[in-house]
Formats: structure tokens, sequence, C-alpha cells
């Protein structure tokens, strides 16, 4: 099921766009409340019913319930924190909030289902080289999801405190920070601070030296210009703020800020909109950026022409978001011009036994091999291992009668998958194995040729095999060659199909059941860190490229 549309949504969205975040809202308030001796409220979550008794109004400086959601994560140890200068502290917050996130710190804590508003890319400048989003208040699908998931650890279970989550990346940022020693959130920060926060890397005056904006949510125009006032308090030059909508646009001067507040924004850019769409539900943090923009000012068209070339047009964008039974990092590439040709086909993971621990899968690495072998040496040649290689390549050739990169290419085929099965996992050799995509006979030959050099090299190597139609498997012992060899249900697994997502059309894939190899590593463990372990179900990734597109998929799956 797609992270758009979690099981258990219980409210109406008719007439909503399931790829917009903006849309999925809860009723108005007045449609919520409770009605005296009102009977308990029950929301299915998931499928796990959680019942309610009718709440009280908030009290000031408390979230709403009974859909207070949270998501609480294992504080990260940060470097000391150094002391700076009151200038730029505005900036350092929003910076740290960022880091703080995808670092997987601090206490995240959600308000009510409703929300709304514009997105930072609305306010943000057009022309940006790249940028990111982190959204405290994201579609109700993505909140239920992070309740339900939250539920699941120990250390998240009692997450939802009430917590206001921009006062507790507040403190984690302004402990033992000079620059905030005469702040004080409820009074300089929350009358003003939204749920939204934007990053935008901006061009430069120098190619070298690229500008920024910052695009943050604000509930108060005026009480936003005197908290990040007071926070530039005793610093001779002054943070540049200018108002946009519902967001005040921070940069390092006034005159970049008034700038930036102005013309079109990076909403209304044609690859922006495009690529977003492409990507779908936006979740609760994403990120956009101009490849081709990005090398220019990493300097790799001095480094390397050709890599210019293949990003000049390019573009990516990516979004963390959840659903009910899942976490998943989605991404995409655009216009990206590869210097090999190669034409990819679906993998065969869901081919495997369904006894399968775990899997990898990649299609295409034979032909690009060959297409590919030129640059391949070129690019060795530029780490300065080119007389290495070359010898290599010649002794292969002379001594064991290998021909390159044909016989390579024949062994990788149309597609390679290499598997370990769950069953025999605690004996001295796994069943592990490999199906080779190819022309059995001829990959024999090869794999003939490379266990020679093998033995010649005093490694001596011997596989089981088993030819098939169209496929080679090589196996460390003949019953699991066999077995491969037949083929097996993967694919009726619901755990394979909502880790790995479009297996049948992916070009390349990952799976990994956790629940079949959780013994290996719980061993050993206290009870509480076993019980979240065993949370853990499996990890997937998938994806594939079409001409100059490619997507990609990780997923981590929870019981």
């Amino acid at each position: 099921m797609p992270a758009e549309n979690p099981p258990g949504f219980p409210y109406d969205i008719s007439g909503g766009d399931p790829d917009r975040t903006i849309n999925y809202r809860t009723p108005p308030p007045q449609q919520q409340q409770p009605q005296p001796h009102a009977e308990p409220t029950r929301i299915d979550f998931g499928g796990t019913q959680q019942m309610y008794a009718p709440q009280q109004p908030p009290q000031q400086g408390q979230w709403r319930q009974p859909e207070e959601l949270g998501y609480g994560l294992p504080p990260v140890v940060h470097e000391p924190v150094q002391k700076r200068g009151p200038k730029g502290a505005i900036i350092a917050v929003i910076v740290a909030v960022l880091v703080g996130l995808v670092g997987g710190g601090g206490v995240w804590a959600f308000s009510a289902l409703s929300g709304g508003g514009a997105q930072p890319a609305e306010a943000l400048p057009a022309g940006a080289l790249a940028y990111a989003r982190i959204d405290l208040d994201p579609a109700a699908n993505q909140k239920l999801a992070l309740f339900n998931i939250a539920r699941k650890f120990t250390v998240t279970q009692d997450a939802f405190s009430g917590d206001d989550p921009r006062e507790a990346f507040f403190k984690a940022i302004s402990s033992d920070n000079e620059s905030f020693k005469d702040i004080n959130y409820a009074a300089d920060i929350e009358p003003w601070l939204g749920d939204r926060i934007g990053f935008a890397v901006m061009p430069g005056k120098d190619a070298n030296q690229p500008g920024f904006a910052l695009a943050i949510q604000v509930k108060d125009a005026d009480a936003a210009r005197a908290g990040i006032a007071k926070l530039d308090a005793g610093s001779d030059t002054k943070t540049g703020v200018a108002i946009r909508g519902d967001y005040a646009i921070v940069s390092t001067t006034q005159e970049e800020a008034d700038k930036y507040a102005t013309g079109p924004t990076l909403a209304e850019s044609a690859n922006f909109s495009a690529d977003m769409e492409a990507l779908g539900e936006p979740g609760v943090l994403s990120f956009w950026g101009d490849l081709g923009q990005l090398a220019a000012l990493g300097g790799a068209q001095v480094a390397d022409p050709a890599l210019t070339d293949q990003l000049k047009n390019g573009r990516f964008a990516g979004a963390l978001r959840f659903d009910g039974s899942y976490a998943e990092l989605a991404a995409i590439t655009r216009g990206v011009k590869s210097p090999v040709t190669v034409q990819t086909s679906p993998v065969k993971l869901g081919e495997l036994p369904d006894t399968t621990a775990g899997a990898l899968a990649v299609s295409g690495l034979g032909e690009g091999v060959k297409s590919g072998w030129d640059q391949i040496v070129k690019s060795v040649e530029g780490t300065g291992g080119g007389a290495q290689f070359s010898q290599f390549i010649t002794q292969a050739q002379q001594q064991f009668g290998l021909t390159l990169p044909d016989d390579l290419a024949t062994l990788l085929g149309d597609s390679i998958t290499v598997a370990i099965d769950s069953q025999g996992l605690d004996g001295n050799m796994p069943n592990a194995g490999a199906v080779l995509a190819t022309d059995p006979a001829k990959a024999g030959e090869v794999l003939t040729k490379v266990e020679q050099a093998l033995a010649v090299a005093g490694a001596p190597l011997q596989l089981a095999k088993a030819p098939g139609e169209g496929k080679l498997v090589v196996a460390t012992n003949q019953d699991y060659a066999n077995k491969l060899a037949a083929g097996g249900t993967l694919a009726d697994s619901e755990t394979f199909q909502t880790a790995v997502p479009n297996a049948d059309t992916a070009g390349f894939g990952l799976f990994v059941d956790l629940d079949k190899i959780e013994n290996l590593y719980l061993q050993g463990m206290s009870d509480e860190d076993k019980a979240n372990l065993q949370v853990l179900r499996a990890v997937g990734m998938s994806g594939g490229t079409s001409g100059s597109d490619a997507n990609f998929s990780l997923r981590v799956l929870f019981n």
C-alpha cells in the first residue's frame, strides 16, 4: 500500500489530492468539540482501535487531544557547541533543527491533525540551486503513520507528552550557548515560530560562494521581527529579514533578504514543480537540487568536463515519508545523461524460494560492462592503478584464457541475483548462491576458467552448479543450487510485496527479512533492546531507470 494512503485513515478527504500534503486536514475545530456525556471516541490506527475518553479543551501551551501525536528518537551525541557571536543566531537555530531532524535527535511531537498554509517553496525565490524542507505539520496520513510506528518502540511509545517540538529543538541547541543566554523561548520565540522551515542554496556573487535563504513559517510578522532582532542583539551587522506571506525570508544581509522575498517563487519553477509532482507525497522532509548547477558550484567542470556534461540538465528530488507499517526514503533523478546506454530488464527477486533471508538483484551489468569498458579502463587509469589493471588483464588473457570484457559480461548477463537462505544459517556453511540470467553453457565455461585461475593462485573454489533455461545457478552446495534453479514463491509474501514495491518492473532490488535472521543478532541483548529490535520486520530497496530518469525507494518495515 502506498505511503499516501495508510490503512485506517479516519477522515473524509473528498476533493483532496492524495499527493498534496496540505490537503489532508481534519474537520474544522468546531466539528470536533466533544458533546456532554459523549461516548468514548474510537480511532482506527492501521487496524488497531484505540479508545479515548471525551477531552476537555486544551490548556494554554498544550497540544490538542485525542489527535495528539508524537514521534521521539534516541538523542544524538553532538560535539561540544562552539561559542558564537549573536550575528546569525537565528540561522543557527534553523540549521540546528535541520541537522537534528536528519540525524535523529530531539523530540518530535505533533499537534492536532489540522494545519494548512503555504509550503516554504511558495515563499523562497526561483533560481535556487538546492532546497530542503522540514514539516512539523505534514499530511494527516503521515501523522497517523508516525503515531502507529512510534507506539511500537519502548523508547518512543511514551513520547506523546504534548510538548511543543519547537521548544524541544530550541532547548537542544541553546544549551551552553552564550548566544541564547538572554533568549526566553516562551516570550521571544514561541509567539511567532511556525511549523515549517525551508532552506535554499542560491547563486552567489562568486561561483565558489553561494548565497542562501531561509523561509521560516511565522504566526506573527511583528513578533518575528522582534524575536530575530533580539537574537541579533549586540552584533555589528544584522541578519536580513523580509516578510513574504506566512514566511520570514532570512539571509545574511537585508539587501539579500529583500531580493529573495520578491519575484517568482521556487514553487512556480517548472522543473521544481514537475519534479516534486513526480516524486509524490513529500512527507515530513523533502529535498530537491539542480545537479548541473551544483556540479559547477563544486568545481566539477574543471575536474571532469565529461561529468559536467552528463549532469548539466540533471536534477534530483527526495522525501522521507511514512506508512502505518513502514518508513520510506524515496528519491528520483531526472535529465541525467549516462555515458553508457544500458537496457535494463526486470530483476527476478520474486522467483526466489519463500525461505529466502536476504537477496540482492541487479540487471544490465553485463551490457554495461561491455559497452562501457573503455570508460572503466580510463577511470581506473585516472586513479593511478592503470599499470596494475593492465597487468591483470594481460595475465587473465595469457595464463587463464579469459577474454575481457566479454567473459565478464557473460557472467553478469542480463541480471544477477545473489541470495542467502534462512535454512542452514546456523551451520558451518550457509546456503548461498547466485542466479545468473545468461547463456548457461558459455557462463559455465567462464566459471571453469575462473576456478582454475583461483586454484593456481592458491585459493581453490569449487561451486555447485545447476543450469536452467536462460540461466545458470551457482551455490555453496548442490541442494541449494537445485532449489534456486527450481524457483520459488517469494513474490507471494506480503512482507516482500511491501518491502520491494514494483518488484516486477524494478531494474534492481534488495530484500532482507529481519524476522528470519533476528536470532543471529538478538543473542546476549537486554530484554528492552530485544523488544525494540523485534519491531523491525524487513528492509527493502528497489528502483530502476527509464531513459535519463531514475527512481529509488528504501523501506524499513515494522511488525
